[in-house]
């Protein structure tokens, strides 16, 4: 089933839009990991920013652990909701099989962010090989140089709730500095979008990300420890 056009090349209100800039985000996961949530978080804050956007999702069997991606299109440039294979500037992978999946829409040059945590198939067909995560990500560290991996889950979890690992991945690409708004954009609004009882525990899952980042782009090894992070 699909959705198109959620936010659609709409701009924040009382704002100069900048012109001539493109950028397309990817977000892909499992029914249940908070795609939809993360895509609505981005494609608001890009509004914020000033920027036209246009989004939409491709939502599979969501109850039961079925794929889910977000396109986030941000810009001037912008034609559909779709993001057009090799197009994507980011791939926010929230599940290592996704990830994987969702390659073809990444552009040369473009950049993963993937969770290691994984999500094994609910059910799978007679004679099919095990999950095996480890060597999914063993192939996107090899094989894509702008490639970060890190247990966002357990960051998560360590900072209120494995729930807020969609969160903490958007902390990351805001502490990697590769969004075209500030975090403190993003921040601001989570604070209008998040319900209350729910933000202290997602914002301290963000600033986890952020700081996680921030000590290993500091660090003396940082391109190395940043690709050993599995």
């Amino acid at each position: 089933m699909k959705d198109e056009g959620t936010i659609s090349e709409r701009t924040a209100e009382g704002t100069k839009r900048p012109a001539g800039m493109k950028y397309d985000i990817l977000i892909a996961g499992v029914g249940g990991q908070g795609v939809v949530l993360a895509s609505r978080i981005l494609a608001l804050s890009a509004m914020k920013a000033g920027f036209r956007v246009s989004t939409a999702e491709t939502i599979g069997m969501s109850q039961r652990e079925g794929s889910v991606s977000s396109h986030v299109r941000i810009g001037d440039e912008i034609s559909g909701s779709l993001i057009p294979e090799g197009k994507a500037d980011l791939l926010i992978g929230l599940e290592p099989a996704e990830t994987i999946r969702n390659l073809p829409f990444l552009k040369e040059g473009g950049k993963i962010i993937v969770n290691s945590h994984a999500i094994p198939p609910a059910s799978k067909p007679p004679g099919s090989p095990e999950y095996n995560p480890g060597a999914l990500l063993s192939y996107l560290k090899t094989g894509f140089p702008d490639f970060f991996c890190l247990d966002f889950t357990r960051l998560a979890e360590e900072a209120g709730t494995y729930r807020a690992a969609n969160v903490a991945m958007i902390g990351a690409a805001a502490g990697m500095g590769i969004l075209p708004f500030s975090k403190e954009i993003v921040l601001a609004l989570m604070e209008a979008e998040i319900p209350e009882k729910h933000r202290a525990v997602n914002r301290a899952a963000f600033e986890e990300a952020v700081k996680k980042i921030k000590l290993i782009s500091t660090s003396q090894d940082g391109k190395q420890k940043v690709k050993s992070n599995v």
